[in-house]
């Protein structure tokens, strides 16, 4: 799946975990890193055997926002952040449209566009380290990422208004409370908790999955007819999968299902 300069991948049974690793430090997007970002997404969506899809962190910070070194800090800044956000924006859409499952790590920091890239994965799991934080007031920008879609989705409307403008940091317990996080583990559990739910979700109709995951976002823009022909259209492709058969046999014979993804 080539090499990278700011990130790393690692397949096993099924699961391709990234982990991001900046050359800029403590994780700062740059835009190499965001298209390296794009790269991966639309090379792990087309690949046949990732069921699952981790992306973690190497280091103290999943993400500590752009990387601010690159800018000078006036209006001449407007292009870098246009073709910035507008790179990272191209990944996280790739990531969404592999219908693949995506489960997030955290166990650092993650503010800025680090905080937005918390919200998109479908399971999200925290380590006691870990510390999320809108961040953007703090240089006067407002958001990207996909933060100001995902946030009021996964909060409610009044509460992402006040998590964008209070911008206090959020620990891993009151992210759970929110809906921000899926689960919070302790730091010594974190890395083969983030395993086993990944093998888990990997293990599963992932085909399935997806569909039914871009189904739960896509509600919020359907009429109910619109919806519900959707639905029509997902079940109906689904039972065209091999993992419908296996599950469907699996029934009647009274045992597990052995899904392949496919």
């Amino acid at each position: 799946m080539g090499t990278y300069d700011n990130l790393s991948i690692d397949h096993d049974d099924g699961v391709a975990t990234v982990t991001l690793d900046s050359a800029a430090g403590r994780n700062a997007l740059t835009l190499e890193m965001a298209n390296e970002l794009v790269s991966v997404a639309t090379t792990l969506g087309e690949d046949a055997d990732t069921r699952c899809i981790v992306l973690t962190h190497a280091g103290d910070f999943f993400g500590s926002g752009a990387d601010l070194s690159a800018l000078a800090g006036d209006e001449s800044d407007t292009a870098h952040l246009r073709e910035l956000a507008g790179r990272a924006h191209e990944a996280i859409v790739q990531f969404h449209r592999t219908e693949t499952p995506v489960v997030g790590g955290v166990n650092g920091t993650a503010a800025g566009i680090g905080f937005s890239l918390t919200l998109f994965p479908d399971l999200l799991i925290l380590g006691e380290d870990a510390l999320l934080k809108y961040a953007y007031p703090g240089i006067g920008l407002t958001g990207d990422g996909g933060g100001t879609f995902f946030l009021p989705r996964l909060v409610g409307l009044r509460e992402a208004k006040r998590i964008v403008l209070q911008d206090t940091p959020i620990n891993p317990d009151e992210a759970a409370e929110l809906g921000l996080a899926t689960e919070v583990v302790s730091s010594d559990e974190f890395n083969a908790r983030l395993a086993d739910i990944a093998s888990e979700v990997a293990s599963g109709p992932t085909h399935a999955f997806g569909t039914t995951t871009r189904l739960l976002t896509e509600s919020y823009e359907h009429s109910l007819e619109q919806h519900l022909a959707a639905e029509t259209d997902g079940i109906a492709a689904a039972a065209r999968t091999d993992d419908y058969e296996r599950g469907l046999k699996a029934f009647f014979d009274g045992t597990d299902p052995e899904f392949i993804g496919r």
